[in-house]
């Protein structure tokens, strides 16, 4: 995935992360004017020490 005017698909967008981190990330979308999606956050959780990006547990609805 590069920065674009384009479209990516929620999956092409969690597997690019996914790849990337070795871990599949939490994400949030929103809708704007046009109820188009959008990419709202990522979620990645780190260890107790926060040095190293982890599985997360529980990953956040939405």
């Amino acid at each position: 995935i590069h920065p674009d005017d384009g479209l990516y698909s929620l999956e092409s967008i969690r597997n690019a992360v996914e790849e990337a981190a070795g871990f599949t990330p939490g994400i949030e979308c929103n809708a704007d004017e046009s109820r188009q999606r959008q990419l709202y956050q990522i979620f990645v959780c780190v260890d107790t020490t926060a040095t190293t990006l982890i599985e997360c547990p529980v990953l956040p609805r939405g």
